[in-house]
């Protein structure tokens, strides 16, 4: 029975995050790019080492995205406080912007689409939403 109410929750939060990528306009950010910039809003300044491990990527894997970031204006790059060697990334000003905007569409979309659902099941979703940030953590 858990198995098969695993299975069930799985396939709902897969749907639903291919719905609200699919409305999600051409030429928006990529997910990876949305991750990276979304970690640096709720965490502040990280390394790409920590960035890359919150993202459950190889930080080799990431230099790229790092740097069109940084190109963007969306990042900014310093040297660390404790070893200088060290890069410390955070979100600039248009990068909270461009997660703002993107959160907005994604927002609005949801929002939309729960219009027809009752208040009881509104809260549930709501309740549901938060246990899932929970187990994303652990």
């Amino acid at each position: 029975m858990a198995n098969e109410s695993a299975a069930e929750i799985r396939q709902g939060v897969t749907r639903l995050a291919r719905r609200m990528r699919a409305v999600r306009p051409a030429g928006a950010l990529s997910n990876n790019k949305l991750g990276v910039l979304a970690h640096l809003y709720r965490h502040g300044p990280s390394t790409p080492g920590e960035l890359a491990a919150a993202e459950r990527q190889r930080p080799q894997s990431l230099t790229r995205l790092f740097a069109e970031l940084e190109q963007d204006g969306l990042v900014s790059r310093d040297s660390g406080e404790a070893d200088r060697r060290r890069s410390v990334l955070a979100i600039t000003r248009a990068g909270t912007d461009a997660l703002r905007r993107d959160m907005a569409e994604r927002d609005a979309w949801l929002t939309s689409a729960m219009a027809g659902l009752t208040e009881t099941e509104r809260q549930v979703l709501l309740l549901a939403g938060r246990l899932m940030d929970r187990l994303a953590d652990s």
